[in-house]
């Protein structure tokens, strides 16, 4: 099994916020994403891939205040969201607090990684349109909305429908532009990381190091404003 870093997750308290922050700190402004209907959530996007990475890009999301959620009650949202904790540091200023695993079988590695005690979470077929048409994809959603060991433990993706024979036709690097930004490095540290090591070789992710110490994760991005790292603080 070989499994891949496929976004950074920046989290804000709104979307105008997180574009704001972007400008500032890393010198641009993020293409349009679209809305995750099911979730109530937005983003925007940009490309950071490089030859080490190469489907990496940057996903900002919040929730979205005027999103109707249908299903009631409404589900607890992705990426710890509807965290208390999350959200007072996000009223503070938007932060990475997660990546996402782009993974050749996400069922497989789902089950790779029960059978070590680890429950990622069912299989949740997502959508969002944009301008090109709609985006599908598979991705691991637990109930509680947990990102799991701090966010430490990537959430598993895998784009395009079941039976898509090309699914990386559907991965948004696809329909982004080239950014300035690029991704050097993703380091991850947590007092659990024997068990998290031993779950990173369980789906094959070999580009993020790992080390034993408090919960963080560590991006280092060359931007227009020079080598930046942004760091998750254990939150």
């Amino acid at each position: 099994m070989k499994s891949q870093i496929d976004h950074l997750v920046i989290a804000a308290q709104n979307l105008q916020q997180g574009v704001a922050w972007c400008e500032d700190v890393l010198g641009l402004t993020p293409a349009a994403g679209g809305e995750h209907e099911k979730y109530g959530t937005h983003n925007r996007l940009f490309k950071i891939a490089t030859p080490a990475f190469p489907l990496a890009y940057l996903e900002i999301i919040a929730i979205n205040p005027d999103a109707i959620i249908e299903k009631k009650p409404p589900p607890t949202r992705w990426f710890d969201l509807d965290n208390k904790i999350l959200q007072a540091e996000l009223a503070k200023s938007p932060r990475l607090i997660h990546f996402v695993a782009n993974t050749e079988s996400i069922q497989d590695a789902r089950h790779a990684w029960k059978a070590q005690g680890i429950d990622r979470g069912p299989i949740i077929h997502a959508s969002r349109k944009t301008p090109k048409g709609l985006l599908q994809w598979q991705i691991t959603v637990r109930q509680d909305g947990d990102r799991l060991f701090n966010g430490t433990l990537p959430t598993l993706i895998q784009w395009g429908k079941p039976e898509a024979s090309d699914p990386m036709k559907h991965h948004p690097r696809n329909h982004l532009p080239r950014s300035g930004v690029s991704l050097k490095s993703v380091t991850v540290s947590h007092p659990s990381a024997i068990k998290l090591q031993a779950a990173y070789e369980a789906i094959g992710l070999k580009d993020v190091a790992i080390h034993e110490g408090p919960a963080n994760i560590v991006a280092t991005l060359q931007t227009p404003k020079g080598l930046i790292s942004l760091e998750s603080l254990g939150i």
